[in-house]
């Protein structure tokens, strides 16, 4: 149960930081407490998920 909740707080970590509105405290616990693996996991499907948004807005823009 700890490790889902410090999941949960590494996606939310890597969503503000993606926004850039990471917070300096919140930074900190993230270097002294996180785990680089899942800042790995959580970046790449903030990534792919920014992707899919991107293409998702484009195809409704652009006509097919």
């Amino acid at each position: 149960m700890m490790a889902s909740s410090n999941f949960k707080e590494t996606l939310k970590s890597v969503g503000a930081a993606f926004f850039g509105v990471q917070s300096d405290k919140n930074r900190e616990r993230d270097f002294t407490q996180g785990k680089f693996s899942h800042f790995i996991i959580a970046g790449l499907i903030a990534v792919v998920l920014f992707i899919a948004a991107l293409v998702t807005i484009v195809s409704f823009v652009l006509p097919s």
